[in-house]
């Protein structure tokens, strides 16, 4: 496995990105991998690398640039600067920040940035979707995992550019979460049939939010392997 941490160039600022992909059998597909609101820490890159050892160059950027170049809540403890840095990422900046990404594949021989896929949680679930409609020519296929705000009452809401998305989206959702609630989950669903969108919400019963985290109080090991099966499936048929 090849890695390397870029500072990619953006508008406003630089912003720190962890790659990684196979040494051999290029160029990959791309997989962006958008960070949940906690922040950038090892797990994360962890998990880059488990989807980059399936074929594919992952791009895992630090999402809260804008405002600080490292931020891990687990190491501040800091709850409130989470949500901070939160609020201060919006759909569209997510979106544009994916654009730097994929742009910087374009130049890198090992990647084919005209087959992507994006994975987001928590946070960034509902960017997947956003950056799935904004970037269509290239987003192949989107998963939002306990992702939040899928539906919200804003002009931006994902709900509301689904009928944009080519690509198939997949959205896994726990039983508990009080982020997510069913109401939200079944709206969402109920969008998904409207829209003629490609793609499906699935339940993971007896979990709760931050189920797929290995490294979490909520971590569930059989539905966490079931979300990894659902994801490698989700790009093999769409990227190949």
């Amino acid at each position: 496995m090849i890695e390397e941490q870029l500072d990619l160039p953006t508008p406003d600022g630089d912003m720190p990105t962890f790659i990684v992909h196979p040494e051999e059998g290029g160029p990959h597909p791309v997989v962006l991998f958008q960070m949940d609101a906690p922040g950038m820490r090892e797990e994360l890159r962890n998990m880059s690398r488990r989807l980059a050892s399936a074929g594919y160059y992952v791009m895992l950027p630090m999402l809260y640039y804008r405002d600080v170049r490292e931020y891990n809540v687990f190491e501040t403890g800091d709850r409130d600067r989470m949500f901070e840095l939160m609020e201060n990422l919006t759909n569209a900046r997510a979106s544009a920040d994916a654009g730097v990404c994929f742009a910087h594949a374009d130049t890198d021989p090992a990647a084919d940035a005209t087959r992507c896929g994006t994975v987001g949680y928590c946070m960034s679930g509902p960017f997947t979707l956003i950056v799935a409609a904004d970037h269509a020519d290239r987003v192949k296929a989107a998963a939002s995992v306990h992702g939040v705000r899928l539906i919200t009452d804003a002009e931006d809401s994902p709900h509301l550019r689904l009928g944009q998305i080519p690509g198939e989206i997949y959205i896994g959702c726990a039983e508990s979460d009080h982020w997510a609630p069913p109401e939200m989950v079944n709206a969402f669903e109920a969008a998904i049939a409207e829209a003629g969108t490609n793609g499906r919400v699935e339940w993971y019963p007896g979990t709760e939010h931050g189920f797929a985290f290995g490294e979490r109080p909520a971590y569930v090991q059989d539905a966490s392997e079931r979300h990894w099966e659902r994801l490698h499936s989700l790009f093999r048929r769409n990227l190949g």
